[in-house]
């Protein structure tokens, strides 16, 4: 029988939906560079932004990259068997990784793995911001072991590539 203390979180990038005002992004995307410039807290205000922006009603329609992500999501979810299981994205989206652990949590899991759609080297998302992210909820969680799974296997990453141009030739 699986354990249900088991958990996945799959991470991804998030987009933003059709029809969020390019303005609030904007401003977003500014107040978020001048509190990583000075090093400090999220404001009030941009965690209002970021909240706004990550609650926007979405469609498959209106935010596609959500949509594929679910779909990926979906499959995944299907491929690990009985385990809990939950996606999360890095901006613009909701929930957040933050989120997703504590709903994991919640439901009983004691060991929880993240893995991401961003599988090359490089990005400040998941090179940088997962790990962080999963090294300050760690001491909020004594109990739980948080494991990234992370870097990928750049040859098993190729050699689904390959299979994907092989369906076109």
């Amino acid at each position: 029988m699986a354990t249900t203390t088991r958990g996945v979180i799959l991470v991804g990038h998030g987009g933003i939906p059709k029809g969020c005002p390019s303005e609030l992004v904007t401003k977003l995307k500014r107040l978020e560079g001048q509190r990583r410039a000075a090093g400090t807290p999220m404001s009030a205000e941009e965690q209002e932004l970021d909240t706004k922006i990550r609650q926007w009603p979405r469609t498959p329609e209106t935010d596609p990259y959500q949509s594929g992500l679910e779909a990926v999501a979906a499959q995944l979810r299907a491929n690990l068997g009985d385990i809990l299981f939950t996606v999360a994205y890095n901006e613009f989206c909701a929930p957040t990784l933050e989120e997703s652990v504590d709903e994991l949590i919640k439901k009983g899991a004691t060991h929880i793995t993240v893995t991401t759609t961003m599988f090359t080297p490089g990005g400040s998302h998941s090179e940088v911001e997962i790990p962080e992210i999963l090294d300050h909820l760690r001491p909020q969680y004594p109990g739980v072991e948080l494991r990234y799974a992370w870097p990928f296997d750049l040859k098993l990453v190729a050699n689904t590539l390959t299979e994907q141009v092989q369906r076109f030739y």
